[in-house]
């Protein structure tokens, strides 16, 4: 017989594998239990199914000798769903190409293992002409994926039979046989969690529904509520309104902005409104990792490639293969790293780190930085070709000071989740929102976070006035940026704080020198919000009248005005630029 059940397969291990020592037992029972223990923690990894599945198929190797592995998952109408082999996820559309689908329907049909001892001598193969291996004998085991008497698909691997290496038929067996019954159960979770109201984790919608299902979203939700991204102001609809067209192409996206703006709130925003939604997002911090580990990250590696690549490791690419992949900080990586992303950028191509197989990846690309890339490019600290590679379609976030309608709705949002987080039922009173808007917050939406977390966490009673508010009491450090505090000033400030010794609003600070004429807001004291050229003025102003009224008061020097408003002379002079205003000569 070509193929047998589980009480033949001791027979012919007895038959073909020589006895070995107990010592050699013990050391294959401890890698067994071994490759349990790394399968149950990838398992239970917050990743999705077909993640999942990809990462126990590559994993399988490290314990049990084989040459391909391969799991599938059957829907309910008992055709393949998702397929994970050695090489990661597979489409729907080849599923059936993994294994013989004969394969699968005995499997599937008699619940328990098959052992085929030569491939080529089956039936069940030899009716598929795709799975034939030529002249090179090939065994095959397959395991059943259960849970609860359930059967949802099959676990298989096959090795290559030489004649010189004996194989454990036996003791791999069972290794699959419980290796499929926590997949099993991993799947049956998933499911679960589907049916009990959550979104569908496993289901993968087919290319012929794909584009229907996009038109219908688009047409019943042209205004898509999306989380995290609050406020009703006409500088934030306009940016929404953007994100919904260019979501449902594949360009990629350069997000652009001051720090705390939500970058990856939008860009989660685009993924869930793009045809892309069914599919992972991943995003990557270039900034958080030297380049050495940025490109293992990215690109993945083999095994062995350098020390401690203990496994094969699929990159950040690869994960988001089909789906959205976000590069947050894009300004901050190396040269040399530039020219490796470009190559994968233009070609949708990589290899892992130690390995030589080219790999095809789909993914839609969306980059962010509050990086001024314009001024690194003439400056040769970026490539001029990786920037009109990620410069298709720039959108640009607004700060929070160009939105100031926002702010209340904003603090309501951010206390409601502290309550919830803190079991609290605390409330704002009209005056304290009216405080809170008419603040600068430089550091945008992440600041004003800040500012409601610190003043909900001192509140003394249920209802939040405005002199809970540190700025009330001049105790507002982060106000010291945007009033022009000079760095070597900024821990003599620290130090007053701590001793006590409050500061009142508009007093100068104990450390003074001479600067600028009285018409200008020296950058050693402290300035009255009300002040002319203070940063804080008249809230309500644009960002690009206070750039002209700076300008004007500081006679169209770029350097002076920089003083005024409390920035760098590189930033005035982009914030120009990005507002076309033209700088008038005299």
């Amino acid at each position: 017989m070509a193929h047998m059940l589980p009480d033949q397969v001791g027979e012919i291990a007895s038959r073909n594998t020589p006895p070995e020592p107990a010592v050699e037992a013990a050391r294959n029972a401890d890698s067994l239990l071994r490759g349990i223990y790394e399968i149950s923690k990838i398992l239970t990894a917050p990743t999705r199914l077909e993640i999942t599945l990809a990462n126990v198929a590559n994993i399988l190797s490290s314990f049990v000798q084989m040459r391909h592995g391969a799991i599938v998952v059957l829907d309910a109408e008992g055709e393949p769903q998702i397929s994970a082999t050695t090489g990661g996820a597979v489409p729907q559309s080849a599923a059936g190409s993994v294994i013989p689908q004969a394969v699968i329907d005995k499997i599937v049909a008699t619940g328990v293992p098959i052992v085929i001892q030569d491939t080529s001598t089956s039936e069940l193969f030899q009716a598929d002409p795709q799975s034939s291996s030529g002249t090179v004998a090939t065994a095959f085991i397959g395991v059943p994926l259960k849970a609860e008497e359930r059967i949802f698909g099959t676990l298989s691997i096959d090795r290559v039979r030489n004649g010189t290496t004996w194989f454990r038929y036996e003791e791999d067996l069972r290794f699959l046989a419980m290796v499929a019954n926590l997949v099993g159960r991993t799947i049956r979770l998933h499911r679960t969690l589907s049916t009990a109201g959550q979104r569908p984790i496993e289901k993968q919608p087919r290319p012929e529904q794909s584009l229907d299902e996009d038109r219908t979203h688009s047409a019943r939700h042209p205004h898509v509520k999306i989380d995290g991204i609050i406020g009703e102001s006409p500088a934030l609809k306009q940016v929404l309104e953007i994100v919904s067209v260019v979501a449902r192409t594949n360009s990629t996206v350069l997000l652009r902005g001051e720090s705390g703006t939500g970058k990856e709130f939008f860009a989660q925003a685009i993924h869930k409104l793009s045809h892309r939604r069914e599919k992972s997002f991943v995003k990557l911090n270039c900034a958080a990792l030297p380049e050495s580990v940025l490109e293992s990250e990215l690109f993945g590696h083999e095994k062995g490639a350098f020390t401690g690549a203990i496994l094969q490791r699929a990159g950040r690419f690869e994960l988001a293969n089909g789906g959205t992949l976000l590069l947050d900080e894009i300004g901050e990586i190396s040269p040399a790293f530039q020219a490796k992303l470009l190559r994968v950028l233009q070609e949708g191509e990589l290899e892992r780190v130690g390995g030589t197989r080219t790999l095809k990846v789909d993914v839609r690309l969306i980059c962010a930085t509050n990086k001024d890339l314009e001024m690194a490019v003439r400056n040769g600290e970026f490539r001029a070709d990786l920037y009109y590679r990620i410069n298709v379609v720039p959108i640009v976030l607004p700060p929070l000071r160009e939105r100031p309608g926002d702010i209340p709705r904003l603090a309501k949002a951010l206390l409601d989740r502290f309550n919830k987080e803190n079991h609290r039922d605390l409330a704002f009173t009209p005056s304290a929102l009216d405080l809170i808007s008419q603040c600068y917050f430089p550091g945008n939406v992440r600041e004003l976070e800040n500012c409601v977390r610190r003043t909900a966490t001192l509140a003394r009673s249920t209802t939040i006035t405005a002199s809970d508010f540190a700025c009330k009491n001049s105790q507002c450090l982060s106000s010291l940026l945007w009033k022009g505090v000079g760095r070597s000033h900024g821990a003599y400030a620290v130090d007053e704080f701590a001793r006590g010794n409050m500061m009142p609003v508009g007093s100068p600070l104990p450390a003074m020198r001479v600067g600028p004429s009285q018409n200008e807001a020296s950058p050693g004291e402290t300035c009255d919000p009300h002040h002319p050229v203070c940063p804080a003025m008249n809230p309500r102003l644009t960002e690009r009248d206070r750039l002209i009224d700076a300008m004007e008061k500081a006679g169209w020097v770029q350097a002076k005005a920089a003083r005024v408003l409390g920035l760098t002379p590189r930033q005035v002079g982009y914030a120009l630029r990005r507002h076309r205003i033209g700088v008038k000569k005299f």
